[in-house]
């Protein structure tokens, strides 16, 4: 095997180096982060939320982990284990999560009717005009993102993630 000097294979590594940050992973992933970024930006403007809340978002406290549990959360309540399995978190971490939304008033939790060893989160009535808020600023950065690159890739790219992740 033949080496290279330290100069040459430095600057090979340079022009090699451009996968990390241009794949298609890190691309969906900075599109995601700029995405919850600006709903939660939406949502900090927002006069139907609660209005401690609406004084996290501002100040940047709520981050995308508090949005998985307004993505994730059915309206009749659910486990935190499948809420952890849906976020893609594990139930420790989930628990620390949903602590801290039921501190702020966004969630709360209850004996679980269907199994009394279990515990079920719901949302409170503040938390639910959080969800509603969530979902007109979601309307709003689509409508953005449409805007941005165009209905037609727009169109395209959400069918591409469909077909990607299963939907």
């Amino acid at each position: 095997m033949v080496s290279l000097p330290y100069d040459l294979l430095m600057q090979t590594a340079a022009l090699d180096d451009a996968w990390r940050t241009t794949h298609l992973g890190r691309l969906m992933g900075d599109a995601l982060r700029r995405f919850d970024t600006r709903v939660l930006a939406l949502m900090a403007h927002d006069v139907q939320v609660p209005l401690a809340l609406s004084n996290l978002a501002a100040r940047a406290q709520v981050s995308a982990a508090h949005v998985h549990i307004t993505r994730h959360l059915d309206a009749g309540g659910t486990r935190p284990g499948v809420l952890a399995e849906r976020a893609g978190m594990s139930k420790q971490a989930m628990g620390d999560l949903i602590a801290q939304c039921e501190a702020w008033g966004l969630v709360t939790r209850a004996a679980d009717p269907h199994d009394a060893r279990a515990r079920i989160v719901r949302f409170t009535p503040d938390g639910l005009a959080w969800q509603q808020a969530f979902r007109g600023a979601l309307v709003q950065a689509e409508a953005e993102f449409r805007e941005a690159v165009g209905a037609e890739v727009a169109t395209v790219v959400r069918l591409g993630l469909e077909a990607y992740v299963g939907s």
